[in-house]
């Protein structure tokens, strides 16, 4: 039986394309619907249509696209699949078509129900005053048509308390697929010159801070937090907040190292290196804690979010109520204490052949045999 894959939009990089390449894998058929498609390379061609505001100059300009959306969703012209499934984060899963798609089973692996307009307090895009304003009505429209979907996959059990209370739908939990034996891998790495260059300046004893260097991911916690413990400190990644973060290390003399923009195999010799991987942001779920876990690394992380629900505490890390500087220093040397074969072990439960699995069983399991 055929299908159809609904997504917002695809880039060329981040976590919700990795689980839409996975499940155009599991689905090879299945052709897949976006507002506008800005990876071309991903799919073959001819797999991806676009919606109209894709020729249009809202292409890349989100939050003015925005009120569209709604809309845009409903009109996705005819299909004869006879299930959906729709890959959102925003408005994805208002997704209709025509046609006798138009009375097709309906399934929705939901990231979480819209920031800007359920939970501005997390999301600065949701704080201005057309935001407020425009809230309360796409709370309601978005409530409404999520009572349509059939079936509804949550990606970590935070999210599934959180479309409980803001779609007031139950939700079953299927983890995002982590590539786990692209970390987990004895193979010797071949580094270019520069990367060669990086590694041998690289202090022998380090905590790590990886991700972009953007505001809610505070990395500020992992600089301080490897002062207080005494630790050299890296940060890997790039982004705005560079600049910011190089003046707070200058606080601290000789502390700080930066890795821009790190290669596949160079982020995995980090986490092989450092002696934790520290990640302060509250994530939905958190691909980078299970990568660091698969080399064998502890995590500190937060016990709020989806990396509480993927670290054991004691066992694979440390989960923290609190970053402030003694607990930091605690949890750093506690870390120490972690067995690698630990944190392996339990990145393994979050590969992406366990998540393969729950989508066919969840999907499949709807239509029999269907491809």
């Amino acid at each position: 039986m055929s299908g159809v894959i609904v997504h917002e939009w695809l880039e060329p990089h981040g976590g919700a394309e990795k689980v839409v390449q996975e499940l155009a894998g599991i689905f090879p058929d299945a052709p897949i619907t976006c507002l506008w498609n800005d990876a071309p390379e991903r799919f073959l061609q001819g797999r991806v249509s676009e919606t109209w505001l894709a020729s249009t100059p809202l292409r890349h300009k989100k939050s003015l696209a925005l009120p569209f959306m709604p809309e845009t969703w409903r009109h996705l012209g005819d299909s004869d699949a006879e299930w959906i499934l729709c890959s959102s984060h925003l408005f994805a899963h208002h997704a209709r078509f025509s046609g006798a798609a138009r009375g097709a089973k309906k399934f929705v692996y939901a990231y979480t129900s819209a920031r800007y307009i359920w939970t501005p307090e997390i999301d600065q895009r949701g704080q201005s005053m057309a935001a407020r304003l425009a809230s309360k009505p796409l709370r309601k429209l978005d409530r409404n048509r999520a009572s349509e979907a059939d079936e509804i996959a949550s990606i970590s059990e935070f999210v599934r308390q959180r479309i409980e209370h803001t779609w007031q739908r139950e939700s079953q939990v299927i983890y995002p697929p982590v590539d786990v034996e692209a970390f987990d891998s004895s193979e010797v790495a071949s580094f270019t010159d520069v990367e060669q260059a990086i590694l041998d300046g690289l202090p022998e004893s380090f905590v790590l801070g990886a991700s972009r260097f953007i505001p809610y991911k505070r990395l500020d916690v992992v600089i301080r937090a490897g002062a207080a413990a005494g630790i050299k400190v890296v940060l890997a990644g790039s982004g705005p907040l560079r600049g910011e973060l190089e003046r707070l290390s200058l606080e601290y003399p000789g502390l700080v190292t930066f890795v821009p923009s790190p290669s596949h195999i160079l982020l995995r010799e980090l986490y092989r290196r450092c002696k934790v991987y520290i990640f302060p942001p509250v994530e939905d779920f958190g691909i980078m804690p299970v990568e660091a876990m698969a080399t064998g690394t502890p995590v500190i992380a937060s016990t709020i979010g989806g990396a509480a629900e993927t670290v054991v505490d004691g066992v694979t890390g440390i989960l923290v109520d609190s970053f402030d500087d003694e607990v930091m220093r605690e949890a750093i040397f506690a870390a120490e204490a972690i067995d690698p074969e630990n944190c392996r072990l339990r990145a393994w439960e979050f590969d992406k052949s366990v998540f393969h699995t729950a989508i066919k069983q969840w999907v499949k399991g709807q239509h029999g045999n269907n491809e």
